[in-house]
């Protein structure tokens, strides 16, 4: 499993919240594959790829 990508460090954003959300919406859109959240112990906006699950009737 690969490490968390750190995309925004909260502690040196000079981002104002409504540009914060705009931007996280933008980093959802290019990384369609990546979760992306605020991490409360990096103080961090963050990246973690999906796992996808393989439902009834699915091959891995």
């Amino acid at each position: 499993m690969e490490p968390d990508k750190i995309l925004i460090d909260i502690r040196t954003c000079e981002l104002k919240m409504s540009q914060l959300m705009a931007e996280i919406q933008r980093l959802q859109a290019e990384y369609p594959d990546y979760e992306i959240f605020l991490d409360g112990d990096a103080y961090a906006i963050v990246g973690r790829r999906r796992r996808f699950r393989w439902g009834a009737g699915a091959s891995p």
